[in-house]
C-alpha cells in the first residue's frame, strides 16, 4: 500500500492541475441590463461598452435589453428578473423606493433638461407651448419617465393646456408625429436632428424651458437591492467599466461610429448632436444633483407624497465612490 501512495498523490495531482486548466481563472459575471429608450447615445455606455470590450476587462458580460422607459424598466428591476436599469427617471425612481419596492440607485444618468425637446411637424400651424389647446396632444415616453415629468411640469407651470400622452421612445414618436396622430412630439438628439435639418419637423420646446430642472439629475441607474447585497463587488466593477466607456466614448471616434451605424444616421449628424447638446459632464454618473429641489418637484407633481428623509436617502442612493 505504501509503494502505491506516492502514485495515487501524483494522478490527483494531475486531475487537480486539468481541472485548474479547464476552469476559467476569472470567469465573466453576467448582468442583465434593462435600457429605458435604448437608441439614446446618453443610454449607450452598457451596449458600446460591450461592443469595445470594456466591461469584458472587469470581468462582467452584460445581457442587454430595450424598453420603452422608466415605467418598463422599473418592472424587471423590481421583480429581480434584471439586475440594473438605466435611463429611469429620478423621480419615479423614488416613488417606486418610497412605495417599498426594492431599487437603489447605482449611478447618475443625464443631468440638465436642455437636451430634451419638443417638436411638430413642419406644417403645423404651433409654434410654441402657448398655441396648444384641449384639442392638442404632447407626448412623453412611459409613466415615471423624465419625459412624463416635463411634460405634466409643462402643463402645471407653464399652463399648457394639451392632452399628455404616451407615445414610446423618438423613433415610434416621430412616426405618430408625421402620420398625424400626435401633435407634438418629444426626442433627443442626436435623433430627429437630420429631420429638423431637412425641415420635416421645428422644435417648439425644451426642458430647459422649466428654469427648475436646468440643473437636476433627470436619470439614474437603479439596481435591484437584493441583487446589490448579495454582490457588491460586481456591481462596484459595473461602475469602474461604465465610467471607463464614457470616457471611451467622448475621446475615442469608434464611438460615434458605432453609434451611427446603430441608429442609421450619419456620423456628421451623431457627433452635432452629442457635442451641441450632450456634453461630457451631464453624464456624470458620480452624483445626483439637486436632490432637494427633484423631491420638491416630485411632490408638487404628485410623483411623491413627501420628500424621502435624510435616513432614506442614504439608502436609495448607493453610488459606488470613483477607485472603490
Amino acid at each position: 500500500m505504501t509503494s502505491i501512495l506516492p502514485v495515487l498523490l501524483r494522478v490527483a495531482a494531475m486531475f487537480a492541475a486539468l481541472a485548474w486548466i479547464c476552469v476559467p481563472a476569472s470567469a465573466e459575471d453576467v448582468l442583465k441590463v434593462a435600457i429605458g429608450q435604448i437608441t439614446n447615445w446618453e443610454n449607450q455606455p452598457a451596449t458600446l461598452g460591450m461592443q469595445a470590450g470594456i466591461f469584458q476587462k472587469h470581468g462582467l458580460a452584460l445581457q442587454t435589453f430595450g424598453t420603452q422607459g422608466a415605467g418598463e424598466t422599473l418592472q424587471p428591476i423590481i421583480s429581480g428578473s434584471a439586475d440594473i436599469g438605466i435611463g429611469v427617471g429620478t423621480s419615479g425612481a423614488m416613488r417606486a423606493f418610497a412605495k417599498g419596492a426594492p431599487v437603489r440607485v447605482l449611478g447618475a444618468g443625464i443631468t440638465g433638461a436642455g437636451a430634451l425637446y419638443w417638436y411638430v411637424r413642419a406644417d403645423s400651424p404651433i409654434r410654441g407651448l402657448k398655441d396648444l389647446s384641449e384639442s392638442n396632444t404632447i407626448a412623453y415616453s412611459t409613466s415615471g419617465a423624465v419625459t412624463n415629468t416635463i411634460v405634466l411640469a409643462f402643463v402645471k407651470e407653464l399652463g399648457v393646456k394639451a392632452k399628455p400622452t404616451a407615445t414610446g421612445g423618438p423613433p415610434a414618436t416621430l412616426t405618430q408625429v408625421m402620420s398625424g396622430q400626435i401633435d407634438v412630439g418629444w426626442s433627443v438628439p442626436p435623433l430627429g436632428i437630420e429631420e429638423v435639418q431637412q425641415g420635416k419637423i421645428r422644435i417648439i420646446a425644451r426642458g430647459s424651458d422649466l428654469p427648475g430642472m436646468r440643473d437636476l439629475t433627470l436619470t439614474v441607474l437603479v439596481v435591484n437591492a437584493d441583487a446589490l447585497n448579495a454582490k457588491k463587488d460586481v456591481f462596484v466593477r459595473f461602475m469602474r467599466a461604465y465610467r471607463e466607456t464614457l470616457d471611451w466614448m467622448y475621446s475615442n471616434p469608434e464611438a460615434i461610429k458605432l453609434y451611427a451605424v446603430k441608429i442609421n444616421k450619419s456620423e456628421s449628424i451623431v457627433r452635432r448632436g452629442v457635442e451641441e447638446f450632450l456634453p461630457k459632464e451631464s453624464l456624470s454618473p458620480d452624483q445626483l444633483s439637486g436632490v432637494d429641489a427633484t423631491m420638491a418637484e416630485a411632490v408638487n407633481l404628485k410623483f411623491l407624497e413627501k420628500p424621502l428623509t435624510k435616513d432614506e436617502l442614504a439608502e436609495f442612493v448607493k453610488i459606488p465612490a470613483r477607485g472603490s
